[in-house]
């Protein structure tokens, strides 16, 4: 039975240059078994197999799960991933997209009646406390199954019953010959770069990358996943070596960007124009006769200015990039942004969304490349179709015409249940593909969370039945003492973020006694932005939960827009960490807003400590802080601060200001007084300029050579003078009788 179902797919698959998806459900070690059976078979050798599970049962290369990512830019002729400890969604697309044309993707699952009712590892990360195991629902394998009885390509074989529920087999027709590779007229790279390429669509993407040899120009090359863009970017960077440029490729994480440095280290090797290489294995720098490629990790990369004033940057997986940090990369002279259009690690339309409009703006002329032909296996692969449906990776919000014209006046909210999204797949791609829209990355496991979780919910705005507007929220907090003791000591609690910092960090042992609902991500249709639905949702939102939680909070990357847009909407900062994200490079910030007298005494206490902190965390941990998020931030304080300085420092401030003082002699007490500023009075106006000022002298003690570059100073000594003339008002606001006498001296 399982010989006949096995040599068949196999067969198909070689000659439609395919892959096909084997599920062997039943018992852990029958259907282990029987996957050694299944590459046997398959006539698979052991060092072309890998299996991703939690125990090496088969003498192949073996992975544990956690370390899948490890596959990324691989190829194997069979994986075969072991579900039945754990079925974790991120794990099964890495599986997908190691698989090579004519080959098989073998999935180990429990019977598949059964399982959709099993709960698993992975649904143990889902049970955020209070909740526990047994509140986790289905709902993700329920589909999951579903798809897999129903999708082409997939062969289903119940080896406990021993019997064949689906064949696989889909009878294709001959697979279409890719078109013919020749050398493109116009070219400048060497042939042997095009000669190199493997498809067509290749061969064009190379083509426009070689604009990257004059200054002010610009690429962007989109592809779904194992269509060859990073290739293509090696390709290209290897080219740019060799015409003596030097090229930093950045990614998000070095395994992003493998590819384009293994690419062109080869190209280099090719032309025997290799000097060195740093590191043979994972090499980060590559040195060739005249020029060089090397990577840097995005966030380390971006900033004030690019490390070492490359002649080109390739920015590989630009879709998993926030928009600040793609930005930063618009400064070099010749710059290319390769991006997936459907991938679990960020999303193309994302990226066309949140930053096509800045390169649009900028200074460098634009074009683009789409490449659509697979180098891995043949379009229209039934294995690919079948994990963009599973995994949602194509998921996309409705066309424009359908809610152009929602407003807050045209739109219904509406609670969207788990096992309503589950009976109506394109309410579910609607509402998943807008969040995808939202965050630099998503993840299949955000799927299984959005349908499986106890502690998170969907709300969404919805315009003639399709959703405008969506925010998925997490009920956070309401912790018993035992589980409180054990945060504060430092435990991690899953699903409890707020309550986790502000424990942890801020050591407030009775934060996470209120009951939260914090807003992981929200998200307006672009074409119906800039209208308020976004804040519509929210106050439906904090309507609808005022009654049953004690706040509401967020934590996002930290931008000046995004800070006014929560602030807006009655959310105060309590916390800005202190550590950048690795792969987004922003600061986060932490905002509160009260439902409830409970929830009221957690965010005074933390509003007034966050005041009285801010500035000494600005000076040291945030000393790199942009300063107008530091600005928005403070702004929204709103505390009526004071600084308690002694006549002595109000002497010093008086005469800093209006006289011959010194701000060095002193540093501390403008700390004090720039925070009182932000803080304090809302009647107090500086330019923005002023307050800019503020923050980077006397908050963030940057020095006055720097100062005064970043606010385009003539000198350190008109930075000096602007800085006490900022601090005129300050003193004539706050100033005690010293400060006064001090300052008539000078007046």
């Amino acid at each position: 039975m399982l010989d006949e179902v096995v040599r068949r797919i196999r067969e198909e698959a070689r000659e439609a240059d395919e892959r096909r998806l084997l599920v062997l459900a039943g018992g852990p070690d029958r259907t282990r078994r029987a996957a050694a059976d299944a590459l046997d078979v398959a006539a698979v050798g052991r060092s072309d197999a890998t299996l991703i599970g939690p125990e090496p049962a088969l003498d192949c290369e073996h992975l544990q799960p956690k370390r899948s990512a490890g596959l990324l830019g691989t190829t194997r002729e069979a994986v075969v991933l072991d579900l039945h400890t754990a079925c974790r969604p991120n794990v099964i697309g890495r599986a997908v997209g190691v698989v090579d044309g004519g080959g098989l993707l073998v999935l180990l699952t429990p019977p598949l009646d059964e399982w959709p009712d099993r709960r698993d590892e992975f649904d143990e990360g889902l049970a955020a406390p209070p909740a526990d195991l047994s509140a986790v629902t289905g709902h993700f394998r329920r589909r999951l199954v579903d798809t897999l009885r129903s999708h082409p390509g997939v062969a289903i074989v119940d080896i406990d019953a021993g019997r064949t529920e689906r064949d696989g087999l889909t009878d294709p027709a001959p697979a279409l010959n890719r078109r013919a590779l020749s050398l493109p007229d116009g070219r400048t790279f060497p042939d042997s770069i095009y000669e190199a390429c493997l498809t067509a669509d290749q061969v064009e993407a190379v083509l426009e990358l070689e604009r990257l040899r004059e200054d002010g120009e610009a690429v962007v090359v989109e592809a779904d996943r194992g269509r060859g863009k990073s290739s293509a970017a090696g390709l290209a960077a290897g080219a740019l070596a060799l015409a003596g440029e030097d090229v930093l490729v950045v990614a998000p994480a070095y395994r992003n960007a493998a590819e384009v440095l293994s690419r062109a280290r080869e190209r280099l090797a090719a032309a025997d124009a290799l000097v060195t290489v740093d590191d043979p294995e994972t090499p980060q720098e590559l040195t060739a006769s005249d020029g060089r490629v090397r990577f840097r990790q995005a966030a380390s990369a971006s900033g004030e200015s690019l490390p070492e004033a490359p002649d080109a940057v390739v920015v590989d997986e630009a879709a998993a990039l926030p928009v600040h940090v793609l930005e930063s990369f618009l400064d070099a002279p010749a710059v290319a942004f390769t991006t997936t259009v459907h991938g679990y690690e960020g999303a193309g339309r994302g990226f066309s969304v949140r930053f096509r409009d800045r390169l649009a703006e900028s200074d460098h002329g634009v074009a683009e490349v789409r490449m659509a032909e697979p180098i891995r296996y043949a379009a229209g692969d039934p294995v690919e179709v079948w994990a963009f449906r599973a995994l949602l990776l194509d998921a996309s919000p409705p066309v424009d015409p359908l809610v152009g014209d929602a407003r807050p006046e045209t739109v219904e909210h509406v609670t969207l249940e788990p096992s309503e999204l589950l009976a109506d797949e394109n309410l579910l791609r609607e509402a998943f593909g807008l969040l995808v829209l939202a965050h630099y990355r998503t993840e299949p496991a955000d799927l299984a969370r959005l349908l499986d979780a106890p502690n998170v919910a969907v709300r969404a705005l919805v315009h003639d039945g399709h959703v405008v507007s969506v925010a998925l929220l997490a009920r956070e907090g309401g912790l018993d003492a035992e589980t409180r003791a054990d945060m504060y000591d430092g435990d991690r609690i899953r699903g409890n973020m707020l309550p986790d910092v502000l424990t942890t960090q801020l050591r407030d042992e009775c934060a996470s006694v209120p009951v939260g609902c914090r807003v992981l991500r929200i998200a307006t249709h672009h074409a119906a932005r800039s209208r308020g639905l976004g804040s519509c949702l929210l106050t439906d939102i904090r309507e609808g939960l005022a009654d049953d939680v004690d706040w509401l909070g967020v934590s996002y990357g930290a931008t000046p827009a995004l800070l006014s847009f929560w602030a807006d909407n009655g959310f105060t900062p309590v916390h800005l960490s202190t550590t950048r994200n690795d792969e987004s490079g922003e600061y986060s910030a932490l905002m509160l807003d009260p439902t409830s007298d409970a929830g009221t005494e957690l965010f005074e206490r933390h509003v007034e400590q966050f005041a009285a902190r801010i500035g000494g965390v600005l000076g040291d941990p945030l000393a790199d802080l942009d300063p107008d998020v530091a600005r928005a931030a403070l702004s929204t304080l709103e505390r009526g601060t004071e600084p308690d300085l002694d006549d002595w420092e109000w002497r010093h401030a008086a005469s800093a200001a209006f006289g011959p003082g010194l701000f060095d002699m002193a540093p501390g007490l403008y700390r004090r007084l720039a925070a009182a500023y932000f803080t304090g009075p809302a009647a107090l106006d500086l330019t923005s300029r002023e307050e800019r000022l503020l923050v980077l002298k006397a908050l963030q003690g940057r020095p006055w050579d720097a100062v005064a570059t970043a606010l385009d100073y003539h000198s350190t000594g008109q930075a000096m003078r602007a800085l006490g003339d900022a601090m005129e008002p300050l003193v004539d606001e706050f100033g005690s009788d010293a400060a006064q006498t001090e300052a008539d001296r000078y007046r």
